[in-house]
Formats: C-alpha cells, structure tokens, sequence
C-alpha cells in the first residue's frame, strides 16, 4: 500500500506532463499530419471488424434479455427505447474503448516499451527530435478524430443487433418499424452527444496511457510484456471509473 499510492501519484503527473507536452508541440501539427493520418488508419480501420461484431451482439443480447422480461408484462414495444438508450449513453462507448485498449492500446504500449528499451528513443532525442511531438502527439489527434466514428458504427450496429433480434425471436415478435419508431421517440440528441462525449474522452486516456506506460518501461525486452499488460489494465480501470464520474457530470 505504502508503494502503491506514491506509484499512482507518479504515473498520473507524468501522464499529465506527456500530455502537456505534446500538445506544446501542437503548432508543428501540419509536419506530422501523414502520421496522424496513418495511426488514425490502424487504430480505426482495423479495429472496426471487432468493434462491429461485439457490438451487434451486445445489442442482440440486450434486447433478447429485455424482451424475455418485458414480455412477461406485454412492454415488449419499448425494447427500442431500452436497447438505443443502453448502447448509445453506456454500453456503445465503453465497449469501443474496451477494445480500443486491448487493440490499440496494447500495440502502443509494446511499440513504445520496445523503442525505449532499445534506445531509439535516446536517439530522437539525440536528434533533438522530441519523442512528445513525434511519437505521443500524432496518436493522441488520431484517437481524438476516429474514436466519434467508431462509436457510433458500434451504437448504430447495437441498435440493428436489437431489431434483428425483435423481429425473429418468437417470444418478442415486434417488428423493425415498431422497434424503431420507440428507439427515436425517446431517444434525444442530448443522449446521443453524451455517449461521443464519453467516447472522446475514453480515447484520449487509453491512449496517452498507452504512451505513457510505454515511455516509462526500464530493463530489458521482459518489461515490455509488463508494461503491456500494466497498460491494460489501468486503461480498463480508468474507463469503467471515468465513466462514474462522467455519467454524474452529465446527469
């Protein structure tokens, strides 16, 4: 316990620092827009194969749930309400920066943990090139562009996981148009802005904690699996914490 707190105390000033410091490089952002647009490209394109999958499930699991107990009480026309207010404010934001950690997070982490255990970070700076401005900066703009997108691929496909499921589940039996129709008639764009919200702000911690992991990994080629793994896992804590606080903020 005695380690744990000045540990945390430390990993967050130099998450904050890091994250000072390459938004200090921000003027030079037109050197660096083809890395921006390159790590926008791994961290989007290739995680939205995933991101759709588990998102129309979770939607086909929530709506097959709620329509199992809602049709007990023949309110199986709100199945869109529940399911469209249930991806777009909470489940859609978290699930894609759950897998935007264990996808883009970990890949960051362990490319950074790599050049800093090799010392190809030593050498930017020895080429007075600051790591912060080339390494951190283009990734931290890249979350904040694709990560708006991918969620709302993952609500919209939460949203058709839930109809398909209504339509072809005997025991729910409601109709797409029924379906949507309750989805859209509770459904505001207050809702719809906290859950981008959410996301953007899901993103941008995953991110500058994949980087910050990763810059700070000592020792040799072993720590760079820890320091993987010890990315991970604060990114999952900090989502599900934030995501408290966030809701709270927002209510």
């Amino acid at each position: 316990m005695k380690r744990i707190i000045p540990e945390t105390c430390d990993g967050i000033g130099s998450a904050v620092t890091l994250a000072w410091r390459a938004f200090a490089s921000l003027p030079t952002a037109p050197r660096i827009i083809k890395r921006v647009v390159e790590q926008a490209y791994l961290g989007s394109y290739t995680s939205l194969p995933i991101v759709g999958i588990l998102s129309f499930f979770i939607g086909a699991v929530l709506a097959l749930q709620a329509g199992i107990t809602m049709a007990d009480i023949s309110m199986q026309n709100m199945i869109g309400t529940l399911v469209g207010e249930s991806m777009t404010r909470e489940l859609g934001p978290v699930m894609v920066a759950i897998i935007l950690a264990g996808r883009v997070g970990s890949a960051t982490t362990a490319e950074l943990a790599s050049m800093k255990v090799y010392q190809e970070v030593d050498a930017l700076e020895t080429m007075n090139i600051p790591p912060e401005r080339f390494l951190v900066l283009p990734r931290l703009l890249a979350v904040l562009l694709f990560m708006p997108f991918l969620s709302m691929v993952g609500i919209v496909i939460g949203w058709i996981g839930g109809a398909v499921v209504c339509h072809y589940v005997q025991i729910i039996n409601v109709s797409p148009e029924i379906y949507f129709r309750s989805l859209h008639q509770y459904l505001s764009t207050t809702d719809l802005t906290h859950g981008l919200i959410k996301s953007e702000i899901f993103g941008f911690v995953v991110v500058l904690t994949a980087c910050n992991t990763g810059l700070r990994t000592r020792g040799g080629p072993r720590e760079i699996g820890a320091s993987v793994t010890r990315s991970v896992v604060i990114s999952l804590i900090l989502i599900l914490s934030l995501d408290y606080f966030i809701t709270k903020v927002l209510a």
